[in-house]
């Protein structure tokens, strides 16, 4: 384990301003920027249900596709306002990808600090949402998409909190991503692979049990073939489940509804 991955300076609520409010039917939805520890903003939006609670917590973490509108925090906002109906209080926020253009910015020699620096800032979003009024502590769900997945189960192997995972057409590996571009051969790809290990999502997974596990996988997904996906499950401990569709990397609705009533089964229990 990294030293810098061990503590975090956690969030104070000075750090979090609101831009705005307004009242829907049955919860309010307030849009947010938090401060991070690293000089820059990001937004985020907070939907809270009516009713004094306990109620249920989902973290909502995007994917990575920049021709696609979603690639974004709007990604989960529909699931968000279906679940804050239901009772839950629900976060989607903006990340390091949610730049269409952050993976041609990037480099190899970027990629571990901008890593570190994402673990910090989701565990920043876990505080914001565990300080919430009414907020139950002993249902917290983080759903996320390709990165999404894999930044949140490591932020949340580290920080204990969420009982309840879905991870969607994530990769066990950051290289398997980072090394697309720029290409990187012999001796400097092989340090690559050795520098971003201590972070691979595969490394971490079994330090979720025993929270369980939804995964969902396309069976036609270019970047995450099945046989990473099943290595990836079988890192996985128990309890976990995995389902894999007639799909790509994006997934289909299919898989909307089954995460929707996975997530409603464990969060919502009389």
């Amino acid at each position: 384990m990294l030293p810098q991955m061990q503590k975090y300076p956690k969030l104070d609520p000075a750090e979090v301003r609101v831009l705005g409010a307004r009242k829907e039917a049955g919860y309010e939805k307030k849009l947010l920027v938090f401060q991070t520890p690293f000089g820059y903003r990001r937004m985020a939006e907070l939907f809270t249900p009516e009713g004094e609670g306990p109620h249920p917590l989902i973290l909502f973490i995007h994917w990575y596709e920049p021709e696609a509108r979603d690639s974004n925090r709007s990604q989960f906002v529909e699931e968000a306002v279906e679940m804050t109906k239901a009772g839950a209080i629900c976060l989607t926020v903006e990340t390091l990808w949610s730049d269409p253009d952050f993976f041609l910015k990037r480099t190899q020699a970027d990629d571990m600090q901008n890593s570190l620096e994402e673990v910090v800032n989701q565990r920043r979003f876990m505080d914001f949402l565990a300080s919430q009024p009414n907020a139950g502590l002993t249902r917290f769900a983080l759903v996320g998409h390709d990165f999404g997945g894999m930044y949140g189960l490591l932020a949340g192997s580290l920080d204990k909190r969420p009982t309840h995972y879905v991870v969607m057409a994530a990769t066990p590996r950051f290289p398997d991503w980072y090394l697309y571009l720029p290409k990187l051969e012999g001796a400097a790809r092989e340090a690559f692979l050795s520098e971003m290990s201590p972070i691979d999502p595969i490394t971490h997974i079994p330090n979720l049990s025993p929270v369980p596990i939804l995964f969902q996988f396309g069976d036609n997904d270019p970047h995450v073939p099945l046989e990473r996906a099943d290595e990836f499950f079988s890192a996985a401990k128990e309890p976990k489940e995995k389902k894999v569709y007639q799909s790509g990397h994006g997934l289909n609705e299919e898989s909307t509804k089954d995460r929707k009533i996975w997530l409603k089964e464990k969060l919502f229990v009389k």
